[in-house]
């Protein structure tokens, strides 16, 4: 039975569907699927192929029922327009209880079996009393989720700096690490406000090319070399990755910008050396 990638709910879940006998599905088609959690509305990937199956950790599964209708597009689009609502009633339930607790946004399953709320607190939430007074308000399971300032980002965010659809909201199905290291690495600048996200973290778009960087530094020479070059020798003073090219201060104190073939390495120093994968994220601080 053909399977197929499906993206489906606030927080963009990836799974793997199958189809029933008979329906033939494309990329980008809008479909009404079973999932787990109910009867979601999602948009098919692509095949679910092994390389492709391979790449998600631990996916969730699924059916896809149908081709999207123009009635479902509809009833999509009234459940998204009553979500407002749905955010202030849960407001209103949170003040009266005075909980400690931010509420980010409210989701409504297309099917009608739940409704989850995602929310920001700095400590454990007794939500009981919430959950049985919305249950009766709505008539439906609630379902609370706690979560973090980049799902926040991932939530509401729109486009980033780069005009572009944010990367936590369009193709990004983990968070990865980043770190001040990856931003000094690429020359970046270290601007708080130009390198960081929605979520006020370092943007994710840091560690696309930190390998790239992390790999070309380690044939160049290392800091403080000595080096031979066409016009003398002199010692490595910085480097352009890119480029390939290596920033030499000679005897006579100028500074040259050379590529790498161009010179010879006179002193053995320690390897350039990278930032460890295990890097923790930081919050960039004002300089």
């Amino acid at each position: 039975m053909p399977e197929y990638i499906v993206r489906y709910g606030a927080m963009h879940f990836l799974g793997v569907f199958t189809i029933p006998s008979g329906l033939a599905v494309r990329r980008n088609n809008r479909v009404i699927a079973r999932t787990d959690r109910g009867l979601e509305s999602g948009e098919v990937l692509c095949e679910a192929s092994p390389e492709t199956v391979a790449r998600l950790v631990d996916p969730p599964s699924g059916q896809i029922l149908r081709i999207a209708t123009a009635e479902d597009i509809n009833e999509q689009s009234r459940i998204a327009k009553h979500a407002r609502a749905e955010m202030d009633i849960c407001q209103t339930y949170v003040d009266k209880l005075e909980l400690k607790m931010q509420l980010v946004d409210v989701e409504h399953i297309f099917g009608g079996e739940r409704i989850v709320i995602y929310y920001l607190a700095e400590n454990r939430v007794d939500f009981r009393e919430l959950v049985r007074q919305l249950a009766a308000e709505f008539q439906t399971r609630i379902e609370m989720r706690q979560i973090g300032v980049r799902d926040e980002a991932k939530l509401l965010a729109d486009y980033g700096d780069c005009g572009c659809t944010v990367c936590c909201n369009s193709h990004l199905i983990e968070m990865p690490p980043v770190s001040m290291r990856m931003a000094k690495l690429q020359k970046a600048t270290l601007d708080p406000t130009k390198i960081s996200g929605r979520c006020g973290r370092l943007k994710c778009c840091l560690r696309y090319e930190f390998d790239t960087y992390e790999e070309m530094l380690k044939i160049l020479p290392s800091i403080g070399a000595m080096v031979e070059t066409s016009e003398g020798q002199g010692k490595v003073v910085g480097h352009e990755i890119l480029g390939g090219n290596v920033q030499v201060v000679l005897e006579d104190q100028r500074r040259i910008l050379v590529p790498m073939d161009q010179v010879k390495l006179l002193k053995s120093t320690q390897p350039n050396k990278a930032a460890p994968n295990g890097e923790t994220e930081e919050t960039p601080k004002e300089a």
